[in-house]
This record gives structure tokens, sequence and C-alpha cells, in this order.
């Protein structure tokens, strides 16, 4: 018997879809249930590898985790990376397919939905609940004729919606009703409840308002989730790093804390990378759009992007070449990513016009390094030992640069692992000279692992004349965990158990 589905869609973006669908996950693998997380399609540069070397978004990799299974392709059939305002590249089932305009991709929703029911039918074959996701709002008018995420798979796989609105943003009467109305018939049926999220204050001032919406549309809520600060949960959306972005000085008490600054970048892309950074006691990370004047970090990353020219402009536009090079003169520690790591070199080709019209490009001339676009990407997961330290890391790396080393290049990691199987080869690039300390890696996630990020920080302390702290190991698989409980914890204090049951006791499979 295939698995039962259960949707969760939203009156607009960023009003709490993959936090919900997270907790809805969580719950039922408490219940002991076989729980697994889909979203058809997904628009994000904020990716995951799969241990067969597929991408899918980072949201359904999270989601998997707090399910306790291994991430699949299948729980993302379709993954959009934007590398413009008009084109995206195209995953599908984890490989890359075309990078293509909204009106060509339109033109082949046929195809991509023969990919989504494939996928949708894998889980439901492995699986005894499916939890999916939708995207954006279902009511976007000028959208639904080539819906290939929200109405047209709760269609497909005959699922229970749950619409969730954000009260934090305002308007939620507005959100749910607004939403609800602009639906058909057969669409409005799907829909059985409704969920008031990131509510603060009196609950009980707000409930004749809730009771005034169960009355509109006739569907009984199944809860008003509150705002739930400091939750630790990786975020999908890069609007939630526009909180962190600034030019802030030490805050209170951070004569002990190393100060990290992370090159907000048009494209970026993973920024999770750094959310085990953020968590750390020493340390205060913040994200920055342009240079400061007057403050210096102790690190300044660049981070991985979806368009490495395109942003590698943005940076000389915005004067960040010479403010590398203040900070390094200044003793600041520089380390680039993916993206990141290639515009530090000597140049980038793209002879096949991979991302630009230019088929070569200046970098800033920090590192010995030269890369050239390929047509082909490598998503892979890696194992690598830290040359300098010999702690071993894993991660993952995402990239269509290939890119060598000159004039006696020292590198960062040696390789040990690919896809599961012993491999050798090296990654990156160290660089100490005089005032340069600069390094280069493609390994996303690195400091996920417990024992190299403390090495890490504790060496940027050391650069810095700041006091060194040793914390327990195996802090950041415990921090999900937790994260993940906590969670499913207060999701379920505050929903309808009776509701959510009844959507699942009344599909019909």
């Amino acid at each position: 018997m295939p698995a039962k589905t259960i949707m969760v869609q939203g009156t607009a973006s960023d009003v709490g879809k993959s936090i919900v669908v997270t907790a809805l996950c969580r719950m039922f693998k408490r219940r002991g249930l076989r729980v697994a997380p889909f979203k058809a399609q997904n628009m994000s540069n904020n990716s995951y590898v799969t241990s067969d070397g597929g991408e899918i978004g980072r949201a359904q990799a999270v989601q998997a985790m707090a399910c306790g299974v291994e991430p699949s392709i299948y729980m993302n059939p379709i993954l959009l990376k934007p590398n413009t305002d008009k084109t995206s590249q195209v995953i599908i089932l984890g490989k890359v397919f075309d990078t293509v305009c909204a009106q060509d991709y339109f033109q082949k929703r046929q195809m991509f939905m023969k990919y989504v029911q494939q996928a949708l039918d894998k889980l439901r074959q492995d699986y005894d609940i499916v939890v999916i996701e939708g995207a954006g709002s279902p009511a976007e008018i000028n959208l639904k004729e080539n819906d290939i995420v929200n109405m047209a798979i709760a269609k497909m796989a005959s699922s229970p919606v749950i619409l969730v609105g954000d009260i934090d943003k305002g308007g939620v009467f507005a959100q749910i009703v607004g939403t609800f109305e602009l639906l058909d018939d057969e669409e409005k049926g799907l829909v059985k409840t409704f969920l008031i999220n990131k509510f603060r204050g009196d609950k009980d001032l707000f409930m004749p308002g809730l009771k005034w919406i169960e009355n509109k549309i006739q569907r009984k809520a199944l809860g008003v989730l509150p705002m739930i600060p400091d939750l630790g949960i990786e975020q999908e959306d890069a609007v939630v790093l526009e909180k962190g972005c600034g030019h802030p000085e030490r805050s209170e008490g951070s004569d002990i804390k190393i100060l990290i600054h992370i090159i907000h970048l048009p494209r970026i892309s993973n920024f999770t990378d750094f959310d085990s950074l953020s968590r750390e006691q020493d340390v205060t990370l913040h994200f920055i759009k342009k240079p400061d004047r007057n403050i210096i970090p102790d690190l300044l990353i660049i981070p991985g992007t979806k368009s490495t020219i395109g942003d590698l402009d943005f940076l000389k536009r915005q004067g960040f070449k010479q403010y590398i090079q203040r900070c390094l003169k200044a003793g600041t520690c520089v380390l680039g990513i993916c993206g990141g790591y290639q515009m530090l070199g000597q140049y980038i080709k793209d002879p096949y016009m991979v991302e630009s019209n230019s088929k070569e490009t200046e970098g800033l001339k920090f590192l010995p390094i030269k890369t050239s676009f390929s047509r082909e990407k490598i998503t892979e997961k890696v194992k690598a030992v830290h040359l300098e330290s010999q702690l071993e890391i894993e991660g993952y790396e995402i990239h269509m640069g290939r890119t060598k080393h000159f004039d006696g290049a020292e590198p960062l990691f040696k390789i040990i692992e690919r896809e599961g199987e012993s491999a050798e080869g090296y990654d990156g690039v160290v660089l100490n000279q005089l005032d340069k300390n600069i390094l280069g890696t493609y390994i996303h996630g690195l400091f996920d692992q417990d024992k190299f990020r403390r090495y890490f920080i504790n060496k940027i302390c050391a650069l810095s004349g700041l006091p060194e702290y040793n914390s327990d190991d195996k802090i950041e698989q415990s921090h999900r965990d937790l994260a993940y409980d906590r969670l499913a914890d207060e999701f379920e204090k505050c929903i309808d158990q009776n509701v959510l049951n009844k959507l699942l006791e009344e599909q019909c499979v």
C-alpha cells in the first residue's frame, strides 16, 4: 500500500513552511513511522549532496535528518538554482539538466511532471508517510497554469493540505482568507485546515480572530505556533541573512570572542556552512554587504555562490579587493570556499560560457591558482584530512570549476574518500607569506566537524592574541537532535492532534 501524504502550503514565501514540515517529520518519526519529506520543485542556491552524488535542496536534507533517514534525490526531484534574475540552472533527480529562462522551463512542464511523479511514487513505496512542502503561495494567479509544486502536487497525491500563514508579517486574516478565496472549488476541497505561525504575545487575545477565520472558510484550525527564538535549525531562504547584515562592533563581553565577517554575495549559496560557527561561545559572526571603514575582523570569509563571475564583479565594484588587502595587513585570516576560493585566484576561464558571456575574467589575485569552468558539474561527498592538524573532516563539493595551483602552492586538505570509495588527491590552498594568511577550499560543510571547527577557531584565536576555548566533542550532532526535538515538542503542544489525526485517517490511498 502506498504511503499516506500530508502537504504544507503557505500564503507566501518565508511563512515557515519548511519548519512546519520539519516539525511534522520529527513528530511522525517519534511515533515510530517511517517518514520522508518531499518538495517537487525547490528554488534555492542552498543545496546538499546526497550519498550517491546527487544535488538537492538543503531544506529537504535537513528535513530528512529530522526523519532520521538518509537524504535522497527523490525528496527534491527538481532543484532550480538561480544564476541571474532571469535564468536558473535546472537540476533533475540530482543532476544538471540545463540552464533555462522561465518561458523555456514552463514549456517543459509535462516532462518535469513525469520526474516528479516518479520520485513521489518511489517515496510512497518506501515509507509510511510522506510530508510534502509547497512553494510560495498556491494563489499566485499568474503561475497557476504552470504549477509544478503546489496544488498540482496535492491533486497528484490526493493529499490533504495545511495552509500556513505568518502572523508576524501582519495581515494574517487576509493571508488565510484571501488565499483560500482565490482557489478554485477542487483546490478548496483539498485545504483541510490552517495553521497560524510565528505568534507572539497572549494567545487568548487572538482566539476570537482564530474563530472568525474558522467560520469564514469553514475549516477548523490546526493550531497557533509561537515564534520560537534561536531554534537552531538551518533556514532555506537567504532572506534570513538580512537580519545579520551590517557592520556591528564586537558585542558586549566580546573581548574574549573572535569576530568573523562573511561577505553577503548577491548569489550566495550554501550559507548554512557557517551555522555551526555561529553557535560557538567565543565567536561573533555577521554577514556584510559592503566593506567597513573602521572594523577589521579576525576572520573574513568569501562564501560559495551560484554566479562566481557575477559576484566577483560585485566584489570589485564594492571595493572588497582593497578591503581584503587592508584586512590581510592587519593580520586577518581570509578564507574562500568554493566560488569564494575561485575568486581569490589569478583568473577564471569560462570557455563554454557556462556562467557568463566573458571567456576569461581577472580574479582578485590573492592566491596562486587559476580556474576553468567545465560543462560537467562535480557533486560529490568527500572525506579529507586537514594536513596541518591531521584531523579528518567530511563534507561535499558542488562546482563547475576545475582549479589548478602553481608557484608551489601548498594544499589545505588531503582527499581520502570520494562517494564512499577510497581516493587520493588534494584540495585547496594555504598561503602563509609575510603578512598574508589566506586559505581556499572546495569543501562545503567542513565546520560541521566538531574537532576541526574547534581547532580552526583556536588557530584564529592564537593569530588574534585571544584565549582559546575548549568545548565538548559531538556538539553539532547533539545540537541538531535537540533542535529537532525542541521543535517537535513545541509543535505537539500547540496543535489540535484530533484535527491532524483526522487528516490522515480520512485520506484514501
